[in-house]
């Protein structure tokens, strides 16, 4: 029999795991936590009998992640991390330091099959999904080696989260449990590229994140030549889902947008975006772009962007720039695992 990673279960999984082992399931409670403690072996879950964590030994497993590589930026302490998986693949995660507590962006997949032309996550394609334990050890075991609790954590790292569903929805209830590491809904935002029909499943769960839409573009055209899901789920089938999200949840949309030098940073083009938007329950957080050697795209220029936002202010829409962190150690998503790849 192949043995399961107890990470992978929910505390109700775990107790019937437990029942069809003639084991009482009172001890799913204990478990659980020592797991999100990041113990690394059964011998250190020391309220359990000796006999059960031989049985448990024998029949399942607690997975870890290594450090295969770690930078902190002198700057601003962002600290991004390359972890090694147990069957040797990589994942980026990094920890940011704001003064509402630490927030951490971690990975959903190995790669990314989603194809986005401006970022280095999806050079190379999916290699495979992360299961809901590997995504919460990037949780544990980045807030095990900073010695601090991690309040805030965004999905916006290597992979695309709607296109891993099951497992992410896993790991949001498990990172959320009160005996668990314990952070709640609404300090956790999740970012796709625009799986509609995902989108939907996830409004039906009702679970208050925040949903982030990776736009990028406001017209099929162009959406379509830097993003191929546009191909699947155009941007006016994207937005009415989006819409919907809101209604459902009252919950604000983020949509990223990344700014690219003379592709999508036009006046004419916020215009267009003001446009699909304005009425919604949002706000837009422009990106400029990541300057990726596999791609010739460049960042718009500060002048352009300050165009941009005002063409969007005007119509309503409050816009934000993300402030970029770790400047000096490249803490953007995909670099690093790139770099460790060549």
């Amino acid at each position: 029999m192949e043995k399961i990673n107890l990470k992978d279960l929910t505390i109700s999984e775990l107790e019937g795991f437990l029942e069809k082992i003639g084991e009482k399931k009172f001890r799913a409670k204990q478990i659980f936590k020592w797991l999100s403690l990041g113990v690394v072996s059964f011998d250190e879950m020391t309220d359990i009998s000796k006999d059960l964590r031989k049985k448990l030994s024998d029949i399942s497993f607690i997975s870890k992640m290594e450090i295969e590589r770690k930078l902190v930026s002198k700057i601003d302490k962002t600290t991004k991390y390359l972890f090694k998986l147990s069957d040797g693949n990589m994942v980026e995660a990094v920890v940011m330091y704001y003064k509402h507590g630490i927030t951490i962006c971690i990975s959903s997949q190995v790669g990314c099959r989603m194809g986005c032309k401006f970022c280095a996550s999806t050079i190379g394609g999916l290699v495979r999904n992360l299961s809901a334990g590997e995504i919460l050890d990037e949780v544990i075991f980045a807030q095990k080696d900073i010695g601090e609790r991690i309040s805030n954590i965004v999905m916006m790292g290597i992979g695309e989260p709607l296109d891993n569903f099951d497992n992410v929805i896993k790991f949001l209830e498990n990172v959320n449990n009160p005996l668990g590491l314990n952070i709640g809904y609404r300090h956790i935002s999740l970012s796709t590229c625009g799986i509609v029909k995902n989108i939907v499943e996830l409004e039906k769960l009702n679970i208050p994140i925040t949903l982030s839409i990776s736009l990028h573009a406001p017209t099929d055209d162009l959406r379509g030549e830097i993003m191929p899901v546009n191909n699947a789920y155009n941007v006016d089938t994207l937005i009415d889902a989006c819409k919907r999200y809101v209604e459902k949840t009252n919950r604000r949309i983020s949509f990223e947008y990344t700014m690219i030098k003379g592709v999508n940073d036009s006046e004419n083009i916020a215009r267009i975006l003001a446009k699909k938007l304005k009425g919604m329950l949002c706000h837009v957080n422009l990106i400029p772009v990541n300057e990726v050697d596999e791609t010739h795209f460049k960042k718009s220029d500060t002048k352009q962007i300050e165009k941009f936002i005002a063409v969007l202010e005007k119509s309503g829409i409050t816009t934000t720039v993300r402030r970029k962190l770790g400047s000096d150690i490249n803490a953007s998503c995909g670099q690093l695992r790139r770099s460790n790849m060549k």
